[in-house]
């Protein structure tokens, strides 16, 4: 029997071909099951009728009953309107509509019994409701009650009356044609162990909910599923990679760690780093190819743990190389990590686009010969023409700004592939390192090394700025230096510019004894990179930029960091401007301005960074806020799923739950062969379409 599900949605009755184009260009419907798997964002509950007396302005949707007594027509050309008086005996209210009036005319007769829905707002001294969904009454059974749901249109759909309420129509027809034959995507084992709903009634009530209860169980069992597949296919990857690939065995800590430990290690290592370096020498010593995600806030000391790790790679008898976006934190990156080792016998060297060629020549070849024992550099270390003697472990830092495919590049530069650490500042929330890193081990650098004073975070209005500048002048007069940011958002790049050129020379008239260097993202490399070093040696003590800054300059003198406009960034980014200052022993500032009028929203995301310098819970906070797609940090690397009802902000417990089903279920049957669980495996090759491995790629 052929599988109607599959059917294409131009076929389904009500359809036809331009709607069926437009709903593949819009919504990604393609056949009848994309439609049953369209789900409604709100549902609406119509099972209260209200009398016209008790309307309010403060009402979301209400449902009255009553008759239309007379249709008037005002205003002219654009300006017209239809307005229809309703009452149901206890008062009036107007009814608008701003198109369609001849149409409304037609179908709506005067004296006759209605059901309005909609939304009333007031206009002038009276209430109306423009453009109601109206249902004739006839009796009690045939009017529209308990929860309607609600689906998300384009202004194309609307445009091609595809709203909500023709989605539903269609949702329908496609319910009745397919409910027989709707098979079950889960087995029964799955199903029995997470206590869900079966797949025909969580659709039924999904869509057609009969209550607020049933809708919840349905929801439930669908976001379970959703979640539930993708951690199967990521632990199941996970399994397959860590049986087949093997990796190189550091066995021992030999001179380079010791001699470094004992000479060179000027402060002790905190608690947090010693558990991750000893977490990650187990990795390295079990032969199997180690990838791991090593997370920290700024100045949590990540560079020193990797630095300690690639000398047990030389221990070892292998080399390593750390990679990093752009120049600029390369060079940070090479000029730490020589300090770091002064005095020892390490060949450093670091490889950028604007290495000259005969260094470039150099490098090369004391790769092949093994003599060049670490390697510093951009994505310039993925090339061809870079080829090593033996690696053996790759840092990738800020690995979301890297491609998918520059990243698997590294994994081809020795017949085993080397071990993989990647780091990042980026605070990833939990439920997101589990998907979109899913299949890393996670380590989290949860302290900050001594000395480090948190930084103090103060919400200020743009029209104190006489207050503002003089507690600058201040730590100015003390010695230090002062970051000021401006927003840069694409579609308001001109006025953004606009503003930081007029920043620009604003500070410089109102601090005319320091001088003020900017940096922005439109400026060629050379020119970004000079102004920053002049900041870097204090030649210049103010810089005006964009985020640009945001992942790049150690400067250990900057104390203050004036973040203008704060409303318009991302908690996460705020939070990842905020740690270039504190690098230092003294106090650090960090200063959000925005005018008065702020968003309930957005002021609550303000009291959030002004109350916590915990970068897991701004991040938790901000994927509560912004949903996941939005995240500084991810939206790179982007989820590589789309997900369809799950939400990874509030579905944190789901998903947690699903991964412990999706272990228990590899356990019994590591390669998903045994009979009951065929399903499954019709399920992950139906998915594979989507699939990234996540593995071989992070």
């Amino acid at each position: 029997m052929a599988d109607f599900s599959q059917t294409d949605i131009k076929f389904l009755a009500g359809v036809g071909p331009k709607k069926a184009e437009i709903l593949n260009k819009e919504i990604d419907v393609f056949s009848v099951e994309d439609l049953l798997y369209y789900f409604p964002y709100k549902y609406i509950d119509r099972s209260r009728i209200y009398f016209v007396h008790e309307v309010d302005g403060n009402m979301p949707y209400i449902q009255l009953k009553g008759r239309i007594t007379a249709f008037e027509t005002f205003g002219e050309g654009r300006k017209k309107r239809l307005v229809a008086h309703f009452t149901d005996g206890t008062g009036f209210i107007d009814l608008v509509w701003f198109q369609g009036a001849r149409f409304i005319e037609d179908k709506y007769k005067v004296n006759l019994p209605y059901i309005i829905f909609g939304k009333p707002t007031m206009f002038g001294d009276k209430f109306n409701i423009a453009h109601p969904d109206i249902d004739p009454y006839i009796n009690e059974e045939q009017r529209p009650s308990g929860l309607m749901p609600y689906y998300n249109t384009t202004e194309k759909m609307k445009n091609h009356f595809l709203n909500s309420k023709a989605i539903q129509k269609m949702m329908a027809a496609a319910f009745s044609s397919i409910i027989r034959n709707l098979q079950e995507t889960l087995p029964g084992k799955v199903i029995q162990d997470a206590r869900l709903m079966d797949l025909k009634s969580a659709m039924r009530n999904v869509h057609f909910p009969e209550n607020v209860t049933l809708l919840r169980d349905a929801q439930y069992r669908l976001k379970f599923e959703e979640l539930f597949y993708i951690q199967l296919n990521i632990l199941k990857y996970t399994a397959e990679r860590k049986s087949k690939l093997k990796g190189f065995v550091f066995s021992k800590v030999g001179d380079y760690l010791n001699s470094f430990y004992e000479d060179n290690l000027l402060f002790p290592l905190t608690n947090a780093q010693k558990r991750i370096i000893r977490e990650i020498r187990q990795d390295m010593a079990t032969g199997e190819q180690m990838n791991r995600l090593l997370q920290g806030d700024v100045g949590s000391g990540k560079t020193l743990v990797a630095l300690m790790l690639m000398l047990i790679a030389l221990d070892n008898g292998f080399q390593a190389c750390l990679m990093a976006p752009t120049e600029i934190l390369a060079t940070q990156h090479f000029i730490t990590i020589q300090e770091f080792l002064q005095g020892l016998d390490v060949n450093v060297e670091l490889l950028t686009g604007s290495t000259k060629k005969s260094d470039r020549e150099r490098i090369h070849g004391s790769l092949l010969t093994g003599d060049l024992q670490i390697l510093i550099g951009t994505h310039a270390l993925i090339e061809d023409t870079v080829q090593f003697s033996n690696l053996g472990l790759v840092v990738v830092d800020e690995q979301h700004r890297f491609g998918v495919a520059q990243r698997a590049k590294l994994w081809r530069k020795n017949v085993n592939p080397p071990h993989i650490l990647v780091m990042t500042a980026t605070p990833i929330p939990r439920t997101l390192a589990m998907t979109v890193y899913g299949d890393l081990d996670v380590s989290v650098i949860d302290e900050l090394p001594p000395g480090r004073k948190p930084i103090q975070t103060i919400h200020q209005y743009d029209k104190k700025r006489g207050s503002l500048y003089d507690s600058t002048r201040k730590q100015l007069q003390e010695g230090r230096q002062v970051y000021i940011v401006y927003p840069l958002i694409e579609e308001s790049e001109k006025l953004d510019l606009k503003s930081l050129e007029d920043g620009f020379e604003h500070i410089k008239e109102v601090f005319p004894e320091y001088t003020v260097c900017k940096v922005h993202g439109k400026m060629k490399p050379k020119e970004k990179d000079a102004e920053m070093q002049r900041f870097v040696r204090n030649e210049a003590q103010i810089m005006v930029a964009t985020t640009v800054i945001e992942v790049g300059v150690n400067v250990p003198n900057a104390s203050v960091m004036i973040i203008e406009s704060a409303q318009r960034f991302g908690l996460s980014q705020l939070h990842q401007l905020r740690g270039r200052v504190g690098r230092g022993a003294d106090q650090s500032y960090c200063i959000l301005v925005t005018p008065y009028e702020l968003s309930a929203e957005t002021k609550k995301r303000i009291d959030i960074m002004v109350e916590s310098n915990d970068g897991f819970e701004i991040a938790e906070a901000d994927l509560k806020l912004r949903g996941p797609g939005d995240l500084e940090g991810t939206q790179q690397s982007g989820i590589p799923f789309n997900l369809r009802i799950a939400n990874l902000a509030r579905d944190g417990e789901i998903l947690q739950f699903a991964r412990e089903i999706a272990q228990k279920v590899l356990e019994d049957d590591p390669q998903i062969e045994k009979p009951e669980n065929l399903i499954l495996r019709k399920q992950l090759r139906k998915l594979s379409g989507n699939r990234y491995n996540w593995g071989l790629i992070s």
